[in-house]
């Protein structure tokens, strides 16, 4: 999932910008989600050193603060070295700073035309997703689920494991930072993945590189995140 910043300290601006992205994201369900809106660079710092996702950052860069928005974007950097930077401007002489700055802007907005400016933060939007796609799959194995017309994609680290849901050929896939129900099954999914995933129940199908314990004993699996799942007697001996 990308995470989606904006910092503009002209209040209405930043409300119209907050718009935009909410509307794009809900119409082009994309697997995104806006984080923060601020006025306050250090606010925007503070929630990027706390998060591991990806970010997309809209940044004005008169920002009326003692740092300004291409100073912001290189301690912006610094965390978050894959992160997408988009300027939002009202002044388009100023692009040759980003060379100065080394801060590799993937776009700039130009405030002065509302509706240029509306298409472009859509179109920064889905580029972002598409880059970040791109450059997951080429670093680490990814799973991708469509639920509801949507693409979620995890990385298979981030995945503990799989079970039946109390609804009828649907399966919960339970992750780092969430659980997502979609259309399969077990047995379907047992062939899908590497050797890391293992099925240990007819219920369940496990990335074992999450493991934290086994409790033979009362055939109970635990997590390294603090989940739990049931082993099979018949299964544990493989397992």
């Amino acid at each position: 999932m990308l995470n989606i910043y904006v910092c503009e300290d002209h209040d209405v601006q930043r409300r119209a910008i907050v718009k935009i992205i909410q509307n794009t994201i809900l119409i082009e369900e994309q697997d995104m989600q806006l984080v923060l809106d601020t006025a306050d660079t250090y606010a925007l710092l503070e929630k990027v050193k706390a998060s591991q996702n990806t970010g997309i950052y809209f940044l004005d860069i008169d920002l009326h603060s003692d740092i300004n928005g291409m100073q912001l974007a290189q301690k912006i950097r610094l965390f978050d070295p894959r992160g997408f930077i988009i300027f939002i401007t009202a002044h388009s002489e100023l692009s040759y700073m980003t060379f100065q700055y080394r801060v590799e802007a993937m776009d700039f907005v130009l405030k002065d035309n509302p509706a240029e400016a509306k298409v472009k933060i859509r179109e920064c939007l889905l580029k972002a997703m598409e880059r970040y796609t791109l450059q997951t799959n080429k670093t680490q194995k990814v799973y991708t689920i469509e639920v509801g017309g949507r693409k979620i994609s995890v990385d298979y680290d981030d995945i503990f494991f799989f079970e039946t849901s109390g609804n009828i050929h649907k399966v919960i896939l339970h992750a780092k930072d969430r659980q997502i129900e979609f259309t399969s099954t077990i047995k379907e999914l047992a062939g899908t993945f590497d050797d890391s995933f293992v099925r240990c129940h007819r219920s369940f199908l496990i990335n074992k590189n999450n493991i934290r314990e086994i409790d033979v004993k009362n055939r109970m699996i635990y997590f390294t995140n603090g989940e739990t799942c049931l082993v099979s007697t018949r299964m544990m001996k493989g397992l």
